[in-house]
């Protein structure tokens, strides 16, 4: 079974068990309102009153990611510095640049928060976004965020040791060149701070609705398919 069909099935039987106990859980829910924490210290401890309690309450906190995320944004002007523009400012940049190019709205989401991970996951910035990404956009996009960083190299691996072509590993991958592109006119060049580039109030509606997609919808997947990232 292939990671992917590993997690839809896990998302498919997460569904299954709360579609086949809503009625239990409106029962025990309203049987426990006064409850405010679990009571086990142990998970196998719990009882249907305990997970259905947290399950209301998982639900109600996915509905905030969207906007942990925005307010996550911002906080990467406590990143690395050291460029003409603040981390916040390339990623609108980036973003920017994604939506002057008639880029779709993943696209445009997945350049918006393709460093999101600077400040948590330096040494692995790239994997970090994608991993956020993963369940909400498509396939092709969050392959490209994963790879990014080793497709950069490209423009700066020989100044500081490290492989310039390490992009090369990924040669005949259906999305290589879209991990090209994304890099060369997206990323490497939104340092710019003569740049006009959009606020994150303009983009914070398209982050909600992409988060509030279905997880591993199939139909948002769309593995193997591809949209281009430029179409203006």
């Amino acid at each position: 079974m292939s990671y992917r069909e590993s997690q839809l099935q896990h998302h498919q039987l997460r569904n299954d068990q709360q579609n086949a106990t809503v009625a239990e859980i409106s029962i025990i829910c309203s049987e426990s309102q006064a409850m405010d924490h679990v009571k086990f210290t142990q998970m196998k401890d719990g009882d249907a009153e305990d997970y259905a309690f947290l399950t209301e309450h998982e639900i109600a906190y996915t509905k905030g990611t969207a906007d942990r995320l925005l307010g996550a944004l911002v906080s990467l002007d406590e990143s690395l510095s050291g460029y003409q523009i603040s981390r916040l400012g390339h990623s609108l940049q980036a973003a920017t640049r994604a939506e002057n190019d008639g880029a779709d709205i993943d696209w445009i989401v997945a350049a918006l928060l393709h460093d999101i991970g600077d400040i948590f996951a330096p040494y692995n910035h790239d994997e970090y976004a994608a991993s956020i990404l993963r369940p909400f956009v498509r396939e092709q996009v969050t392959w490209v965020v994963e790879k990014h960083g080793d497709f950069q190299l490209a423009y700066y691996g020989n100044h500081v040791g490290a492989d310039p072509d390490k992009r090369n590993a990924y040669a005949g991958h259906p999305y290589f060149d879209d991990c090209a592109t994304f890099c060369e006119r997206w990323d490497q060049n939104s340092f710019d701070p003569d740049y006009t580039h959009k606020p994150i109030e303009h983009f914070a509606p398209m982050v909600r609705a992409v988060f509030a997609r279905e997880p591993y919808d199939p139909a948002v997947i769309r593995e193997r398919e591809r949209e281009p990232l430029v179409r203006s």
